[in-house]
């Protein structure tokens, strides 16, 4: 389900960087090769010729480990782009899914503390950008499988953009200060 739809960029080199969320396996699939994961639930790396700092989190469990964990690795980025991105939604105006207060409680002030600006998330079959939410902007890319058109409830007052009526791929492009 994976090596098949994405043949054309895995032989062009794109590397995959996986977070896992419910419906993944979690204690194989982190050992997947392509998912680029060794293992971990949680992990950080360096965009390659940019100041950019991704971490994938779990957002299945937000333990206090993990999360003295992204409080270090925050604090001790030197990156001008600090971007994590998990799975289950800080902001979301799903009407399935939604928000996850849980693990805004716990992440938002340590993202707010350490300067992220935008956050990426999945969960939700939908495209959300939300108008920002403490100076951050959330996106909700979970429209690479099944739709569930109409889901947004744009009565929220989050969304500064949707689309819920087919599948999107996201692709963003960082210049300097700007994304």
């Amino acid at each position: 389900k994976f090596e098949l739809p994405y043949q054309g960029v895995l032989e062009a080199g794109v590397k995959f960087y996986a977070s896992l969320g419910n419906h993944d396996e979690r204690e194989g699939q982190r050992y997947y090769k392509l998912f680029n994961m060794n293992g971990k639930l949680y992990y950080t790396f360096k965009a390659p010729k940019q100041s950019v700092r991704f971490l994938a989190l779990d957002s299945a469990y937000a333990d206090p480990e993990q999360s003295a964990w992204l409080e270090k690795e925050l604090a001790s980025s030197g990156e001008d782009w600090k971007i994590p991105y998990f799975h289950h939604p800080l902001y979301s105006s799903g009407e399935r899914h939604g928000s996850t207060p849980s693990l805004r409680a716990v992440w938002e002030p340590l993202f707010v503390k350490h300067g992220v600006s935008v956050v990426f998330a999945g969960h939700d079959h939908f495209y959300e950008r939300t108008k920002p939410q403490k100076d951050i902007v959330h996106f909700v890319i979970g429209s690479g499988g099944q739709l569930r058109r109409g889901n947004i409830n744009r009565r929220t007052g989050l969304t500064a953009n949707g689309f819920d009526t087919d599948r999107a791929f996201l692709v963003a492009e960082i210049d300097r200060d700007e994304l």
